[in-house]
């Protein structure tokens, strides 16, 4: 058996975090074991579809490395892709459940399917469900209804049946028919619902296995009931636990902590294959130490009996951590071309040479978690006023060190040539002649021009200040 997964978006937002790892596990799934990844799109919510959400799709999942064998775009012999260009499809499997006896034209309104749910709650029905009036009126009930024109059609939920499959990740679960009433499979304007249209979908396209968020749980008997309907096999399913936030909630889109489009997170710099990486382990465990993992590892180790059975933290710290890790192993350019947007945007090129671009953001390089940071690397050591924590504060107010900064500073006066071997020969001769050796020497040189203890290293970091930066500095703590 060849495995064939898919992918089936709505375009009713954009790229989000989960709907991403919905992808990239069919997707790590199906090369896994050498088989198809389909990507469908379900546009049939046309009331809820949004500009630019099928592109957003399309062009993030590609961004992450996520390619598709077939789909609207490159081809295949299942299409068409887009469910607004099946109806032709899903109305000859309506008509033929109609035919059986399994599903029936329903023509009540709106308002009367209201007042049939609240008469059952208040005569204490634990059960509300649809009273089958459509497909028991006969005689002039039924001329009467059929009058009206306008219907949907119902399927017609078989009594005392049990919906059993083992889930991939959860094992055996059960629902009885009994549990649902009897549910529109095609509304009024010839659209199909969806748990009938991906069933048609999933069968003619020969999907084998379905892995999709835990929230489709309660829709699997549903389209069960539709695939014995018809005699077809039904799918393996994986439900994937939920991502949670820091506090344990349910990463929703009203989360404003957490950035959740993937065109957000390309937009702030972050590298597609280190966002591939981390969404990889959101809920899956590659069963080793190790967690930076590339592409093509990620295919070989995917095993899909290690999805988690808990909810998946959104660990920012973990992803600013292999970002960083991925960042690290940009050549100086490569990193200037991620963080050159953001530069450009702050000003902070203006008036700059290419080659004190590269020496910027390679100052930066292994402290960077993203691109965007840059500009707040920039600011905090271009600030004209340093601002300095007690114990930077402390430690320049020992004695002696004004002396040794009077030294530095007469020794950058003098340099013609201000560049980092210039510089770093200057702490040197600072020290000589001051006296201050180690610590005494370096720490208060790096305090009083950074205002910090701890940074990048420290002659190239003042040859990009610039020596009249660099001595007004030192000059106010002398």
């Amino acid at each position: 058996m060849t495995v064939r997964v898919r992918y089936a978006p709505s375009p009713t937002g954009f790229l989000h975090i989960g709907n991403a790892r919905t992808a990239l596990y069919n997707y790590l799934f199906a090369k896994h074991h050498g088989g198809d990844f389909i990507l469908r799109i379900e546009d049939t919510d046309i009331e809820r579809n949004v500009e630019g959400g099928e592109e957003s799709q399309m062009n993030y999942l590609r961004w992450l490395g996520i390619e598709w064998d077939e789909s609207f775009d490159v081809g295949g012999e299942y299409g068409p892709y887009r469910q607004l260009e099946r109806l032709d499809i899903y109305r000859k499997y309506v008509d033929e459940l109609i035919e059986k006896g399994l599903a029936y034209k329903c023509y009540c309104t709106s308002e009367e399917l209201e007042a049939e749910r609240e008469a059952m709650s208040t005569h204490g029905h634990d059960n509300i469900h649809y009273s089958r009036r459509c497909l028991n009126a006969t005689g002039e009930e039924l001329a009467e209804l059929e009058a009206r024109g306008e219907y949907v059609v119902r399927i017609k939920v078989p009594e005392n049946e049990v919906y059993t499959f083992n889930d991939i990740v959860r094992g055996e679960i059960s629902f009885n028919s009994e549990d649902f009433g009897d549910w529109v499979i095609m509304k009024s304007n010839g659209i199909p619902t969806y748990n009938f249209a991906v069933v048609v979908d999933d069968y003619l396209m020969k999907i084998t296995h379905v892995f999709r968020g835990e929230e489709h749980i309660t829709n699997t008997p549903k389209q069960m009931m539709v695939y014995r309907a018809f005699g077809w096999d039904v799918p393996t399913f994986a439900h994937m636990t939920l991502i949670v936030n820091e506090n344990g909630k349910k990463l929703s889109k009203r989360d404003k902590d957490t950035v959740q489009f993937i065109e957000q997170y390309a937009n702030m710099g972050y590298l597609p294959e280190a966002l591939f990486n981390f969404i990889a382990l959101l809920g899956w465990s590659p069963g080793i130490e190790e967690e930076i993992l590339s592409h093509e590892q990620l295919i070989e180790l995917f095993d899909e009996k290690r999805l988690s059975k808990s909810p998946s933290t959104f660990d920012k710290a973990k992803l600013a951590y292999i970002n960083n890790r991925y960042i690290k192993a940009l050549e100086a350019e490569e990193l200037l071309e991620l963080c050159m947007p953001h530069l450009v945007e702050a000003g902070i090129l203006e008036g700059r040479t290419h080659q004190w671009a590269v020496e910027l953001v390679s100052l930066f390089h292994d402290r960077l978690s993203y691109g965007a940071e840059i500009v707040d690397l920039y600011d905090e050591f271009f600030s004209e006023e340093l601002t300095l924590d007690e114990e930077a504060q402390a430690f320049i107010a020992q004695e002696g060190v004004a002396d040794t900064l009077k030294a530095f500073k007469e020794q950058l006066e003098a340099l013609e040539d201000f560049t980092a071997e210039g510089i770093q020969a200057a702490v040197k001769a600072a020290g000589k002649a001051s006296g201050a050796k180690g610590k005494m020497l370096f720490m208060p040189c790096r305090i009083a021009t950074t205002g910090q203890m701890h940074g990048p290293d420290l002659p190239k970091a003042l040859a990009l200040l610039g020596k009249d930066t660099v001595i007004s500095r030192i000059e106010k703590f002398i």
